[in-house]
């Protein structure tokens, strides 16, 4: 597999230049605070006409799993993001999807992460360099 395009969207700001960004970007962020590890944001949208990103994070377990999907709720939401449009998973809490509609979260244990292998399903997307994106 080819090495992936990372695309850092440090130097851009507004609509055309990686606004569309800015919600994964802080669905990654709020995962990542949460002790959320191999946060990874995905640009899908020229594949996928669903949605334009998937967001994928790991939690080491169950109880994890949970408190990251609350805490990207509430950190899109608080920072002025749309609420998800559907939740699924919660329960079992092995594979959490929050579709947001113009981007999905993945919150997976590390089990399921491992089985369903996203990044390798979608390897060819670029990757959003998130840890160092300035987003408005």
């Amino acid at each position: 597999m080819d090495d992936p395009i990372h695309i850092d969207l440090s130097a851009v700001g507004g609509a055309a230049n990686g606004e569309d960004a800015r919600w994964p970007i802080e669905a990654a962020r709020a995962a990542d605070a949460k002790s959320a590890t191999e946060v990874v944001v995905l640009e899908v949208g020229a594949l996928l006409a669903l949605t334009g990103h998937f967001v994928i994070a790991t939690g080491a377990n169950a109880r994890l799993v949970r408190s990251v999907a609350d805490e990207v709720e509430r950190r899109v939401h608080d920072a002025g993001g749309p609420k998800p449009v559907r939740v699924e998973g919660r329960d079992e809490a092995t594979w959490v999807l929050m579709d947001y509609g113009d981007f999905v979260v993945h919150i997976f244990s590390t089990e399921a992460r491992d089985y369903y292998d996203l990044e390798r399903l979608w390897g060819d997307v670029p990757v959003i360099a998130w840890r160092s994106a300035a987003v408005r």
